[in-house]
């Protein structure tokens, strides 16, 4: 399995982004996948899952109703759609994959096997 990543770079606060993933998968599963957020001295922490099937999607507290994920399985595609941002959602976000077995969605950085390579977000005050 395979994560390419678009999207990201510079936005000011109150601005909006995109991030997209493309799967490289050789089965016709549709594991759960998510988005990951890692700022600098910190964590990697969850932002945003959805299940395999597209019918439940979670959101971290810090950016629920900003932020939407979505999945396209026809296109093996993962969007994040970033709105309302602030300074403090900057830092590298990652797409994530679980096992192709795994339609589940997780908020578990654990939970997750495969991994894009990041995509930098910046937002200026």
């Amino acid at each position: 399995v395979q994560l390419v990543q678009s999207g990201g770079g510079l936005a000011q606060a109150g601005g909006s982004l995109r991030l997209s993933c493309v799967v490289s998968k050789e089965t016709p599963d549709n594991p759960a996948m998510g988005w990951f957020r890692q700022a600098p001295g910190s964590q990697r922490e969850f932002v945003a899952v959805i299940s395999g099937p597209g019918d439940d999607a979670y959101y971290s507290v810090t950016v629920e109703g900003r932020f939407t994920i979505s999945r396209d399985n026809a296109k093996n595609t993962v969007d994040l759609h970033m709105s309302s941002l602030k300074p403090e959602d900057t830092g590298v976000y990652y797409c994530a994959s679980r096992a192709e077995s795994l339609p589940r969605a997780s908020q578990n950085v654990g939970a997750y096997i495969w991994w894009g390579p990041g995509t930098q977000v910046t937002v200026s005050p």
